[in-house]
């Protein structure tokens, strides 16, 4: 009886750690890392997430690696215009962002704190995610 509690032992041992391999970050579907190629050289990328309220296109939010990071646009930020067109609607900025090519160097002006500049920024290709 011995040899069998044994066996057993050594059994659920063995499965336990094949089930345990089985399930680490190397082989688990949900712990894949994400890679980011740029997909689509039609639309244009700057990197931003904005809200527009009272008449104005506020930056919430800047994503790493991109061209928006690269020229410090920042949280609060304002973009007042776009190849000197005034923007009046949030879906006019993603017109002129989404609607330009990979590559093109739109010219915006940037309100921070009450002080414009003109920054020129290289676009990069809409990015696709996949896991």
């Amino acid at each position: 009886m011995a040899g069998v509690a044994s066996g057993l032992a050594l059994a659920t041992t063995l499965m336990a750690m094949q089930v345990a391999d089985s399930m680490s970050t190397r082989a688990c579907p949900y712990h894949s890392p994400a890679e980011v190629t740029m997909a689509n050289q039609e639309h244009g990328f700057l990197g931003i997430r904005y809200v527009f309220h009272d008449g104005v296109a506020e930056i919430d939010s800047v994503l790493p690696g991109t061209p928006a990071e690269r020229f410090s646009l920042q949280p609060g930020d304002h973009v007042i215009s776009i190849d000197g067109d005034v923007v009046d609607s949030a879906s006019e900025l993603q017109e002129k962002i989404y609607g330009a090519r990979a590559g093109s160097i739109p010219t915006l002006v940037i309100e921070r704190n009450g002080a414009e500049r003109t920054i020129r920024p290289t676009l990069m290709a809409w990015p696709a995610i996949t896991y």
